[in-house]
């Protein structure tokens, strides 16, 4: 799935403010498919994560298949990075 650069930019924005699964499943995508100008699957992984704990049933498919690339450090410094991500926004 492509986005534009708009779509990108209201992901990004809306990152900021109050995003909702949608919002933070799409950024996952931007990063698993380097449409964010680089390929990251812990940064991926990470917004699947947060997506998933939404309630996006797309971001646990997609996180699981992020998860065949990455060994366990990744998956668990995208899991730490989630829990940060939780802790700024409370």
């Amino acid at each position: 799935m492509a986005f534009t650069d708009v779509e990108t930019a209201q992901v990004h924005d809306a990152i900021k403010s109050d995003p909702n699964g949608e919002d933070l499943c799409k950024l996952g995508l931007l990063y698993s498919t380097g449409q964010c100008g680089v390929v990251d699957y812990v940064e991926a992984h990470k917004w699947f994560n947060l997506a998933a704990l939404m309630g996006s049933d797309a971001a646990k498919h997609y996180r699981a298949e992020v998860a065949l690339e990455m060994d366990t450090v990744q998956i668990a410094n995208a899991l730490s990075a989630a829990r940060q991500w939780l802790a700024t926004r409370h």
